[in-house]
């Protein structure tokens, strides 16, 4: 058993290859193989979103705090609130983030396959984000 107690695992800033705006990461949890689960609380301030990415086995998002938005390739953008949970399916291009006025807090939880978690692509345009 291992207890990670908060503020044991220090805070990162989101990097800009896979962020635009101000986006700060607190990992939770990343238990050693032959587990494969990852997990981090992941606050976007206004305006901040990521990159589009995929992710090989899916990712699941827990909103915790403000309003958000999401969107998967072809469909349109959604906003997101607390208690919403999203499913991106093994391979789904999206990206998510904060809205333009509020900021948003979520816990992302995504598995490793072959050791990797994400698969990091272009940044969403001003254009793609508006709604």
């Amino acid at each position: 058993m291992e207890i990670t107690r908060p503020g044991s695992q220090p805070s990162g800033r989101g990097p800009a290859d896979w962020f635009t705006g101000t986006v700060r990461i607190d990992p939770l949890m990343s238990p050693p193989e032959p587990a494969r689960v990852a997990g981090a609380l992941v606050t976007f301030e206004p305006g901040a979103r990521t990159a589009w990415h995929t992710h090989p086995l899916g990712q699941t998002l827990v909103v915790t705090a403000g309003c958000g938005w999401v969107q998967r390739e072809g469909g349109p953008v959604e906003e997101i609130h607390p208690g919403d949970v999203v499913w991106f399916g093994p391979g789904e291009k999206h990206w998510h983030g904060a809205s333009p006025t509020t900021g948003m807090s979520h816990i992302a939880i995504q598995e490793r396959q072959d050791g990797k978690a994400v698969d990091w692509m272009e940044h969403v345009t001003d254009a793609q984000y508006r709604r």
